[in-house]
């Protein structure tokens, strides 16, 4: 599929920035040579240098997003942009341009609604090994919890169909939301794909805004909380568990004593254990309760997630009739073919 198969596509590419003067014009420009028919947009988070004025002397659209934070400005821009494919790169030069028409391809071809783009020579990234182990563990700790869906569940570079965009509950406020829309997929079982590319190094004299302790504690958690959320009674489970053991442990030897010497001497410890006990079957309880909410809620989102016209393209598949057409039943006449038998 060639770039001339999205002519008729409304394709957004979303980009937010904070200080990124010395990278935005170029990855405009890339973009612009990549997608000519794309609308670009700069989200500029509170830069203080000359991000904005790059990015306009480049070609793009620029909107000031007052609210500090990525999570932010993607909420900002899921609500300001209407269009039928989104895409949402960085403005630091990481990510390669060029990967966009095979990230809307596979987008189309899979039915899919969302597309990662997984991220190869991540230690490269300025030379912060950290990041690249951080984003291991994160990525295990994911499967663990929700799914093997996506092996890069921190990359920046999405493509996204309206229907995903518009449906997107967006609750997070910095690096997190890429971590929340992946947990949005995989509760919801949307259809996603992954597209591997070249993970690139930053411009000489640009810095990361990611840290490696805040935003990992910020990351971890948001996971807590989309698990306590979304899988409440794995969530409340774990910790009912945990209360169990401690209960055990502090009773086990008030157990031992009253068998050897038909006594119970430490009444505080026991009272204390079996409050713990309590606690722990109160809180398992809780799991198996707000479970069924947690059920509901997911109910809900899916059914507001289908009252959004799919959009992936289906009509402007070169050379193939339009999916809904393909799914009438023979002998079915639309109002236009049945003016047309008229007019003959």
């Amino acid at each position: 599929m060639t770039d001339s198969a999205f002519d008729n596509l409304s394709i957004a590419v979303t980009l937010p920035c904070y200080n990124e003067g010395q990278s935005i014009a170029a990855v405009v420009i890339g973009f612009r040579k990549a997608l000519p028919g794309a609308r670009i947009y700069v989200y500029d988070n509170n830069s203080s240098d000359n991000t904005s004025e790059q990015a306009a002397m480049a070609g793009a659209t620029v909107v000031p997003s007052r609210r500090q934070g990525k999570g932010n400005v993607v909420r900002q821009m899921f609500a300001d942009i209407d269009a039928d494919i989104y895409i949402m790169a960085d403005g630091d030069g990481t990510y390669d341009p060029t990967a966009a028409p095979r990230m809307i391809q596979v987008l189309l071809e899979d039915n899919a609604d969302m597309v990662v783009g997984t991220r190869r020579h991540i230690k490269q990234d300025a030379g912060r090994s950290g990041h690249a182990f951080g984003n291991r563990v994160f990525n295990a700790a994911y499967k663990a919890l929700f799914g093997n869906e996506f092996t890069d569940i921190f990359s920046g570079y999405r493509a996204f169909t309206r229907r995903f965009a518009k449906s997107f509950p967006a609750s997070s406020t910095g690096f997190e939301i890429e971590t929340e829309m992946s947990v949005h997929a995989s509760v919801l079982r949307l259809p996603v794909s992954e597209v591997e590319f070249d993970y690139g190094r930053r411009m000489e004299g640009s810095h990361s805004k990611l840290s490696t302790f805040r935003d990992g504690f910020r990351i971890l958690r948001m996971m807590g909380m989309l698990m306590k959320e979304t899988r409440p009674f794995l969530f409340f489970s774990y910790i009912a568990v945990f209360i169990l053991a401690a209960s055990i442990f502090l009773m086990a030897p008030v157990v031992r004593d009253y068998f050897e010497t038909g006594l119970v001497d430490r009444i505080p410890t026991w009272m204390l254990a079996m409050t713990l006990l309590l606690g722990s079957m109160m809180t398992f309880i809780a799991g198996v309760i707000l479970d069924s909410v947690a059920r509901g809620r997911a109910e809900q989102k899916r059914i507001h997630y289908l009252s959004m016209a799919p959009s992936r393209g289906e009509r402007y598949h070169a050379g193939t009739t339009p999916l809904i057409e393909r799914r009438q039943p023979a002998g079915h006449h639309t109002v236009s073919d049945t003016s047309k038998t008229k007019a003959r």
